[in-house]
Protein backbone atom coordinates (compact mmCIF):
# COMPACT_ATOMS: atom_id res chain seq x y z
CA UNK A 1 0.00 0.00 0.00
CA UNK A 2 3.21 2.25 0.35
CA UNK A 3 2.80 2.57 -3.68
CA UNK A 4 -0.31 4.35 -2.81
CA UNK A 5 -0.33 6.11 0.84
CA UNK A 6 3.05 7.68 -0.22
CA UNK A 7 1.98 9.42 -3.62
CA UNK A 8 -1.44 10.07 -2.26
CA UNK A 9 0.47 11.92 1.25
CA UNK A 10 2.62 14.06 -1.11
CA UNK A 11 -0.07 14.77 -3.69
CA UNK A 12 -2.17 16.03 -0.75
CA UNK A 13 0.83 18.24 0.15
CA UNK A 14 1.20 20.13 -2.80
CA UNK A 15 -2.59 20.79 -3.26
CA UNK A 16 -2.09 22.56 0.04
CA UNK A 17 0.70 24.79 -0.42
CA UNK A 18 3.46 22.02 0.94
CA UNK A 19 1.69 21.76 4.39
CA UNK A 20 -1.23 20.29 5.59
CA UNK A 21 -2.43 18.81 9.07
CA UNK A 22 -2.73 14.98 9.51
CA UNK A 23 -6.48 15.00 9.35
CA UNK A 24 -6.61 16.27 5.89
CA UNK A 25 -4.02 13.38 4.82
CA UNK A 26 -5.87 10.95 6.40
CA UNK A 27 -9.43 12.26 3.94
CA UNK A 28 -6.66 11.57 1.26
CA UNK A 29 -6.05 8.23 1.83
CA UNK A 30 -9.69 7.58 2.97
CA UNK A 31 -10.70 8.60 -0.65
CA UNK A 32 -8.55 5.69 -1.99
CA UNK A 33 -9.51 3.05 0.18
CA UNK A 34 -11.92 0.85 -1.19
CA UNK A 35 -13.11 -1.20 1.63
CA UNK A 36 -14.27 1.99 3.25
CA UNK A 37 -16.48 3.54 0.05
CA UNK A 38 -17.94 0.31 -0.34
CA UNK A 39 -19.06 -0.30 3.38
CA UNK A 40 -20.70 3.18 2.68
CA UNK A 41 -21.99 2.29 -0.53
CA UNK A 42 -24.15 -0.56 1.44
CA UNK A 43 -25.04 1.69 4.14
CA UNK A 44 -26.47 3.92 1.90
CA UNK A 45 -28.22 1.32 0.23
CA UNK A 46 -29.48 -0.64 2.91
CA UNK A 47 -30.20 2.05 5.80
CA UNK A 48 -29.87 5.76 5.43
CA UNK A 49 -31.27 5.47 1.16
CA UNK A 50 -33.87 2.94 2.62
CA UNK A 51 -35.79 5.15 4.86
CA UNK A 52 -35.50 8.55 2.70
CA UNK A 53 -36.91 6.77 -0.30
CA UNK A 54 -39.18 4.41 0.87
CA UNK A 55 -40.22 5.51 4.44
CA UNK A 56 -40.26 9.19 4.31
CA UNK A 57 -40.51 9.76 0.32
CA UNK A 58 -37.85 12.19 0.63
CA UNK A 59 -35.70 10.69 -2.55
CA UNK A 60 -35.84 8.39 -5.32
CA UNK A 61 -33.76 5.60 -6.31
CA UNK A 62 -32.72 4.92 -10.02
CA UNK A 63 -30.43 2.01 -10.74
CA UNK A 64 -27.04 3.39 -9.01
CA UNK A 65 -28.49 6.82 -8.36
CA UNK A 66 -30.45 8.79 -5.69
CA UNK A 67 -32.73 12.02 -6.76
CA UNK A 68 -34.03 14.59 -4.20
CA UNK A 69 -37.69 15.16 -5.02
CA UNK A 70 -39.00 18.19 -5.54
CA UNK A 71 -35.05 19.48 -5.99
CA UNK A 72 -35.94 21.26 -9.48
CA UNK A 73 -38.29 23.53 -7.78
CA UNK A 74 -35.71 24.70 -5.70
CA UNK A 75 -33.92 27.92 -6.11
CA UNK A 76 -30.49 28.66 -5.20
CA UNK A 77 -31.36 30.37 -1.70
CA UNK A 78 -33.30 27.92 -0.56
CA UNK A 79 -31.07 24.99 -1.36
CA UNK A 80 -28.35 27.27 0.50
CA UNK A 81 -31.13 27.51 4.04
CA UNK A 82 -31.72 23.49 3.33
CA UNK A 83 -28.03 22.79 3.52
CA UNK A 84 -27.33 25.25 6.54
CA UNK A 85 -30.08 23.01 8.11
CA UNK A 86 -28.69 19.97 7.60
CA UNK A 87 -25.25 21.04 8.94
CA UNK A 88 -26.82 22.06 12.02
CA UNK A 89 -28.97 19.12 12.41
CA UNK A 90 -25.28 17.35 12.02
CA UNK A 91 -23.41 19.48 14.29
CA UNK A 92 -26.15 19.46 17.12
CA UNK A 93 -26.40 15.71 17.42
CA UNK A 94 -22.49 15.19 17.31
CA UNK A 95 -22.45 17.71 20.07
CA UNK A 96 -24.92 15.99 22.10
CA UNK A 97 -23.70 12.84 21.25
CA UNK A 98 -19.60 12.84 21.07
CA UNK A 99 -17.99 10.04 19.38
CA UNK A 100 -20.00 7.67 20.50
CA UNK A 101 -22.50 7.27 16.68
CA UNK A 102 -19.38 5.97 15.62
CA UNK A 103 -18.58 3.14 18.37
CA UNK A 104 -19.23 0.26 15.99
CA UNK A 105 -16.89 1.51 13.97
CA UNK A 106 -13.88 1.97 16.68
CA UNK A 107 -14.79 -1.43 19.10
CA UNK A 108 -12.71 -4.12 17.30
CA UNK A 109 -10.31 -1.18 14.94
CA UNK A 110 -7.11 -2.18 16.32
CA UNK A 111 -3.71 -0.78 13.93
CA UNK A 112 -3.11 -3.91 12.04
CA UNK A 113 0.70 -3.51 10.44
CA UNK A 114 0.65 -4.40 6.90
CA UNK A 115 2.85 -7.25 6.88
CA UNK A 116 0.17 -8.66 9.42
CA UNK A 117 -2.86 -8.10 7.43
CA UNK A 118 -1.13 -9.37 4.20
CA UNK A 119 -0.16 -12.76 6.14
CA UNK A 120 -4.27 -12.95 7.08
CA UNK A 121 -5.21 -12.27 3.20
CA UNK A 122 -2.72 -14.74 1.73
CA UNK A 123 -3.73 -17.58 4.63
CA UNK A 124 -7.52 -17.26 3.42
CA UNK A 125 -6.24 -17.63 -0.27
CA UNK A 126 -7.63 -13.41 -0.95
CA UNK A 127 -11.05 -14.86 -0.29
CA UNK A 128 -13.84 -14.24 2.52
CA UNK A 129 -13.72 -16.92 5.01
CA UNK A 130 -17.89 -16.77 5.84
CA UNK A 131 -18.97 -16.46 2.19
CA UNK A 132 -15.74 -17.49 -0.35
CA UNK A 133 -15.86 -14.62 -2.53
CA UNK A 134 -12.55 -13.61 -4.20
CA UNK A 135 -10.78 -10.11 -3.01
CA UNK A 136 -11.34 -9.03 -6.58
CA UNK A 137 -14.93 -8.88 -6.31
CA UNK A 138 -15.30 -7.50 -3.07
CA UNK A 139 -12.59 -5.63 -0.74
CA UNK A 140 -11.61 -7.96 2.63
CA UNK A 141 -11.03 -6.66 5.60
CA UNK A 142 -9.14 -8.13 8.34
CA UNK A 143 -12.09 -8.95 11.47
CA UNK A 144 -10.80 -10.06 15.01
CA UNK A 145 -13.03 -12.76 15.45
CA UNK A 146 -13.09 -12.35 19.41
CA UNK A 147 -13.55 -8.75 18.88
CA UNK A 148 -10.80 -6.72 21.25
CA UNK A 149 -13.41 -5.11 23.21
CA UNK A 150 -13.86 -8.30 25.03
CA UNK A 151 -10.63 -9.57 25.13
CA UNK A 152 -9.61 -10.36 21.82
CA UNK A 153 -5.94 -9.92 21.10
CA UNK A 154 -4.07 -9.01 17.95
CA UNK A 155 -2.46 -12.18 17.20
CA UNK A 156 -2.58 -14.11 14.17
CA UNK A 157 -4.39 -16.23 15.35
CA UNK A 158 -7.29 -14.10 16.04
CA UNK A 159 -7.29 -12.80 12.69
CA UNK A 160 -9.76 -13.38 9.85
CA UNK A 161 -10.57 -12.18 6.44
CA UNK A 162 -13.77 -11.30 5.81
CA UNK A 163 -15.37 -9.11 2.84
CA UNK A 164 -16.69 -6.11 4.41
CA UNK A 165 -20.60 -7.22 3.99
CA UNK A 166 -20.07 -10.06 5.78
CA UNK A 167 -18.15 -8.58 8.45
CA UNK A 168 -20.25 -5.70 9.19
CA UNK A 169 -22.65 -8.52 9.51
CA UNK A 170 -21.12 -10.48 12.16
CA UNK A 171 -20.66 -7.02 13.80
CA UNK A 172 -24.90 -6.20 13.72
CA UNK A 173 -26.07 -9.41 13.85
CA UNK A 174 -23.92 -11.71 16.25
CA UNK A 175 -25.65 -11.71 20.16
CA UNK A 176 -22.87 -14.32 21.71
CA UNK A 177 -22.12 -13.10 25.24
CA UNK A 178 -18.16 -13.21 24.44
CA UNK A 179 -17.46 -12.79 27.74
CA UNK A 180 -18.02 -15.98 28.60
CA UNK A 181 -16.09 -17.12 25.55
CA UNK A 182 -12.96 -14.91 26.63
CA UNK A 183 -13.26 -16.04 30.42
CA UNK A 184 -13.58 -19.73 29.04
CA UNK A 185 -9.91 -19.92 27.80
CA UNK A 186 -8.89 -19.94 30.82
CA UNK A 187 -11.04 -23.31 31.54
CA UNK A 188 -8.59 -25.81 32.89
CA UNK A 189 -9.70 -29.35 34.73
CA UNK A 190 -7.92 -30.86 37.66
CA UNK A 191 -6.22 -34.00 37.37
CA UNK A 192 -6.41 -33.63 33.21
CA UNK A 193 -2.77 -34.53 32.19
CA UNK A 194 -2.76 -31.73 29.58
CA UNK A 195 -4.04 -29.00 31.42
CA UNK A 196 -1.19 -28.51 34.11
CA UNK A 197 1.95 -30.29 35.39
CA UNK A 198 3.56 -30.55 31.68
CA UNK A 199 5.34 -27.27 31.78
CA UNK A 200 8.90 -28.45 31.62
CA UNK A 201 8.50 -30.88 28.62
CA UNK A 202 7.09 -27.56 26.25
CA UNK A 203 9.47 -26.78 24.03
CA UNK A 204 7.15 -24.39 21.92
CA UNK A 205 4.31 -22.43 22.47
CA UNK A 206 2.01 -19.26 21.77
CA UNK A 207 -1.09 -18.29 23.36
CA UNK A 208 -3.74 -20.60 23.40
CA UNK A 209 -1.49 -23.90 22.69
CA UNK A 210 2.10 -25.65 22.91
CA UNK A 211 3.80 -28.37 22.06
CA UNK A 212 5.49 -31.02 23.35
CA UNK A 213 7.44 -35.03 22.65
CA UNK A 214 4.78 -37.50 22.77
CA UNK A 215 5.80 -40.04 25.73
CA UNK A 216 5.19 -42.79 23.69
CA UNK A 217 6.39 -41.63 20.16
CA UNK A 218 5.38 -43.44 16.71
CA UNK A 219 8.96 -42.39 15.61
CA UNK A 220 11.57 -40.32 16.54
CA UNK A 221 10.55 -36.59 17.53
CA UNK A 222 6.41 -37.49 17.26
CA UNK A 223 5.12 -34.06 18.60
CA UNK A 224 1.76 -33.32 20.06
CA UNK A 225 0.11 -29.76 19.29
CA UNK A 226 -2.14 -29.07 22.54
CA UNK A 227 -4.62 -26.17 22.73
CA UNK A 228 -4.55 -24.96 26.65
CA UNK A 229 -8.28 -24.68 27.19
CA UNK A 230 -9.29 -28.12 28.46
CA UNK A 231 -11.35 -29.21 25.36
CA UNK A 232 -12.04 -33.27 25.02
CA UNK A 233 -13.35 -32.78 21.47
CA UNK A 234 -10.88 -31.50 18.18
CA UNK A 235 -14.64 -30.48 16.65
CA UNK A 236 -15.30 -28.27 19.89
CA UNK A 237 -12.39 -26.41 19.52
CA UNK A 238 -12.80 -22.03 18.86
CA UNK A 239 -11.70 -20.67 15.59
CA UNK A 240 -8.87 -18.72 17.25
CA UNK A 241 -7.68 -22.35 18.49
CA UNK A 242 -8.08 -24.18 15.48
CA UNK A 243 -5.37 -21.30 13.83
CA UNK A 244 -3.53 -20.94 16.80
CA UNK A 245 -2.77 -25.04 16.37
CA UNK A 246 -2.58 -25.12 13.08
CA UNK A 247 0.66 -22.41 12.93
CA UNK A 248 2.25 -23.70 15.53
CA UNK A 249 1.79 -27.14 14.05
CA UNK A 250 3.84 -25.42 10.85
CA UNK A 251 6.62 -24.16 13.39
CA UNK A 252 6.92 -27.56 14.87
CA UNK A 253 7.34 -28.83 11.24
CA UNK A 254 9.81 -26.22 10.24
CA UNK A 255 12.21 -27.32 13.40
CA UNK A 256 12.38 -30.68 12.66
CA UNK A 257 12.90 -30.43 9.14
CA UNK A 258 15.69 -27.95 9.91
CA UNK A 259 17.43 -30.02 13.01
CA UNK A 260 16.91 -33.86 11.13
CA UNK A 261 17.57 -34.06 7.11
CA UNK A 262 16.71 -37.55 7.40
CA UNK A 263 12.99 -36.39 7.65
CA UNK A 264 10.72 -36.83 4.27
CA UNK A 265 7.23 -36.36 5.21
CA UNK A 266 4.87 -36.71 8.08
CA UNK A 267 1.67 -37.76 9.12
CA UNK A 268 -0.67 -35.19 11.05
CA UNK A 269 -3.41 -37.16 12.82
CA UNK A 270 -6.48 -36.82 14.97
CA UNK A 271 -8.13 -38.95 17.36
CA UNK A 272 -11.85 -37.72 18.46
CA UNK A 273 -13.42 -40.21 20.31
CA UNK A 274 -13.19 -43.27 22.43
CA UNK A 275 -14.37 -45.23 19.26
CA UNK A 276 -11.45 -42.89 17.30
CA UNK A 277 -8.57 -44.37 19.77
CA UNK A 278 -8.47 -41.23 21.71
CA UNK A 279 -7.29 -41.83 25.29
CA UNK A 280 -6.55 -38.51 27.13
CA UNK A 281 -9.92 -36.72 26.74
CA UNK A 282 -7.98 -33.40 26.00
CA UNK A 283 -7.75 -32.51 22.34
CA UNK A 284 -3.91 -32.88 21.21
CA UNK A 285 -2.68 -32.89 17.34
CA UNK A 286 -0.03 -35.77 16.66
CA UNK A 287 2.63 -34.35 14.10
CA UNK A 288 4.79 -37.80 13.61
CA UNK A 289 7.67 -37.27 10.95
CA UNK A 290 8.41 -40.07 9.00
CA UNK A 291 11.59 -41.21 7.34
CA UNK A 292 12.39 -42.56 3.97
CA UNK A 293 12.31 -46.65 4.93
CA UNK A 294 10.83 -46.32 8.75
CA UNK A 295 8.14 -49.10 7.03
CA UNK A 296 8.27 -51.39 4.93
CA UNK A 297 5.18 -50.03 2.93
CA UNK A 298 3.88 -46.75 4.30
CA UNK A 299 0.77 -46.27 1.37
CA UNK A 300 -2.23 -45.43 2.65
CA UNK A 301 -0.75 -43.64 5.93
CA UNK A 302 -3.70 -43.09 8.49
CA UNK A 303 -5.62 -45.32 6.95
CA UNK A 304 -3.48 -47.66 9.03
CA UNK A 305 -6.49 -46.83 11.91
CA UNK A 306 -7.93 -50.02 10.22
CA UNK A 307 -4.85 -52.07 9.08
CA UNK A 308 -6.54 -54.02 6.89
CA UNK A 309 -7.74 -51.24 5.20
CA UNK A 310 -4.53 -49.86 4.53
CA UNK A 311 -3.45 -51.03 1.73
CA UNK A 312 -5.47 -50.68 -1.15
Amino acid sequence: MAHVYQPVMLKSLLENRGRATKTKIAKALLEQDRSQVEYYETITTNMVGRILTKNRGITEKAKHDYHLIGFDELNEQEIDDLITICQAKIEEYIDKRGDSPWAHRKKSSGIISGSTRHKVLVQAKYRCLACGISAEHKALEVDHILPRNQGGSDELHNLQALCYSCNSAKRDQDDTDLRAVAESYRERLEGCLFCGGLEDRIFDENELCYAIRDAFPVTDEHSLIIPKRHVADYFDLYKPEINAIHDLTHIVRKQLLERDPTITGFNVGINAGESAGQTIFHCHVHLIPRRDGDMKNPKGGVRGVIPQKQSY
